[in-house]
């Protein structure tokens, strides 16, 4: 489960990059093809410069601990509890002789 979640925000951080990268790309395109001048591409180079980094420092990587707590907010059942429920579950169909396994 902590690897899917990993596997997400790097996901999540890939994609940024990609669009940054894609974003750059469209700058570059558009001072060669003469609808931006250089200095006003350099400008929009910075501002995306500018808006990666302040929205990369807004949010911070989540630690084991933060995903812990997410999940326990989120009052799912824990392997105990299935356990738990496995073992009474058993418990009852002994009882009332497991129809699924007749003897």
């Amino acid at each position: 489960m902590i690897s899917d979640l990993k596997n997400l925000f790097l996901a999540g951080i890939g994609s940024a990059a990609y669009t940054y990268e894609k974003a750059s790309k469209l700058i570059d395109d558009m001072v060669i093809k003469g609808k931006l001048t250089i200095d006003e591409g350099k400008d929009l180079s910075e501002e995306l410069k500018r808006n990666v980094k302040s929205k990369t420092e807004q949010y911070k990587p989540l630690t084991k601990e933060d995903i812990l707590e997410l999940l326990n907010g989120m009052n799912l059942a824990s392997k105990y509890d299935l356990q738990n429920i496995s073992e009474r579950l058993n418990k009852l169909e002994e009882k009332i002789g497991n129809p699924s396994n007749p003897q």
